[in-house]
Protein backbone atom coordinates (compact mmCIF):
# COMPACT_ATOMS: atom_id res chain seq x y z
CA UNK A 1 0.00 0.00 0.00
CA UNK A 2 2.64 2.29 0.85
CA UNK A 3 6.47 2.50 -0.53
CA UNK A 4 8.62 3.83 1.93
CA UNK A 5 11.23 6.70 1.77
CA UNK A 6 13.40 7.66 3.83
CA UNK A 7 14.26 11.67 3.55
CA UNK A 8 17.88 13.03 4.69
CA UNK A 9 18.09 16.66 3.53
CA UNK A 10 15.97 19.30 3.79
CA UNK A 11 16.67 20.18 0.29
CA UNK A 12 15.26 16.86 -0.47
CA UNK A 13 11.74 17.85 0.86
CA UNK A 14 11.71 21.46 -0.67
CA UNK A 15 11.90 20.07 -3.67
CA UNK A 16 9.32 17.47 -3.73
CA UNK A 17 6.44 19.82 -1.88
CA UNK A 18 7.77 21.77 -5.02
CA UNK A 19 7.32 19.27 -7.56
CA UNK A 20 3.71 18.25 -5.53
CA UNK A 21 2.43 22.02 -6.08
CA UNK A 22 3.01 22.00 -9.93
CA UNK A 23 1.86 17.94 -10.30
CA UNK A 24 -1.21 18.69 -7.70
CA UNK A 25 -0.25 14.61 -6.84
CA UNK A 26 -1.37 13.09 -3.33
CA UNK A 27 1.67 12.96 -1.16
CA UNK A 28 2.00 11.54 2.50
CA UNK A 29 4.92 12.81 4.82
CA UNK A 30 5.55 11.30 8.36
CA UNK A 31 7.14 13.68 10.82
CA UNK A 32 8.88 11.49 13.75
CA UNK A 33 11.51 11.36 16.20
CA UNK A 34 14.43 8.84 16.62
CA UNK A 35 14.09 9.54 20.50
CA UNK A 36 10.56 9.19 20.82
CA UNK A 37 9.03 5.35 21.37
CA UNK A 38 5.84 5.90 20.30
CA UNK A 39 7.71 7.07 16.60
CA UNK A 40 10.41 4.51 16.67
CA UNK A 41 7.67 1.59 17.80
CA UNK A 42 5.57 2.89 14.45
CA UNK A 43 8.68 3.25 12.15
CA UNK A 44 9.60 -0.62 12.78
CA UNK A 45 6.04 -1.38 12.07
CA UNK A 46 5.84 0.55 8.85
CA UNK A 47 9.34 -1.30 8.10
CA UNK A 48 7.78 -4.64 8.33
CA UNK A 49 4.54 -4.35 6.86
CA UNK A 50 6.09 -1.77 3.75
CA UNK A 51 9.13 -2.16 2.96
CA UNK A 52 9.05 -4.78 0.48
CA UNK A 53 5.41 -3.74 -1.56
CA UNK A 54 5.04 -0.84 -4.08
CA UNK A 55 2.31 1.53 -3.86
CA UNK A 56 1.85 5.19 -2.93
CA UNK A 57 4.79 7.06 -1.86
CA UNK A 58 5.36 7.37 2.44
CA UNK A 59 7.90 10.40 2.88
CA UNK A 60 9.63 9.96 6.39
CA UNK A 61 11.21 13.12 8.14
CA UNK A 62 13.13 12.92 11.54
CA UNK A 63 13.84 15.46 13.40
CA UNK A 64 17.73 14.83 13.59
CA UNK A 65 18.65 15.03 9.67
CA UNK A 66 16.01 17.66 9.35
CA UNK A 67 15.13 19.70 12.16
CA UNK A 68 13.78 22.85 9.97
CA UNK A 69 11.54 21.46 7.78
CA UNK A 70 8.86 20.71 11.05
CA UNK A 71 8.60 24.48 11.24
CA UNK A 72 7.22 24.28 7.17
CA UNK A 73 3.41 22.56 8.50
CA UNK A 74 4.07 23.65 12.01
CA UNK A 75 4.71 20.34 13.38
CA UNK A 76 5.51 20.59 17.11
CA UNK A 77 4.27 16.83 18.42
CA UNK A 78 5.39 13.98 17.00
CA UNK A 79 4.38 11.28 14.75
CA UNK A 80 3.05 13.72 12.78
CA UNK A 81 0.79 12.57 9.30
CA UNK A 82 0.64 15.18 6.41
CA UNK A 83 -1.27 13.96 3.62
CA UNK A 84 -2.11 16.31 0.51
CA UNK A 85 -5.47 15.92 -1.32
CA UNK A 86 -6.92 17.28 -4.07
CA UNK A 87 -5.49 20.37 -3.05
CA UNK A 88 -6.28 20.07 0.39
CA UNK A 89 -3.64 19.50 3.51
CA UNK A 90 -4.66 16.90 6.11
CA UNK A 91 -2.84 16.94 9.51
CA UNK A 92 -2.92 14.25 11.83
CA UNK A 93 -0.73 14.25 15.47
CA UNK A 94 -2.86 11.59 16.89
CA UNK A 95 -1.08 8.54 17.03
CA UNK A 96 -3.79 5.44 16.81
CA UNK A 97 -5.64 7.62 14.01
CA UNK A 98 -2.16 8.00 12.02
CA UNK A 99 -1.77 4.04 12.67
CA UNK A 100 -5.44 3.42 11.55
CA UNK A 101 -4.50 5.65 8.44
CA UNK A 102 -1.31 3.90 7.71
CA UNK A 103 -3.11 0.63 8.22
CA UNK A 104 -0.68 -0.51 10.88
CA UNK A 105 -1.74 -2.03 14.09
Amino acid sequence: MYKLHFLDKENDLNKLLKNTKRSRKDINILFISLWDDYCSTLVEKLRNKYMKEGGAPLYIVDSFRMPHSFVIFNTTKVPHLIQTKSEKVISEDYLPLIMKTLRVT
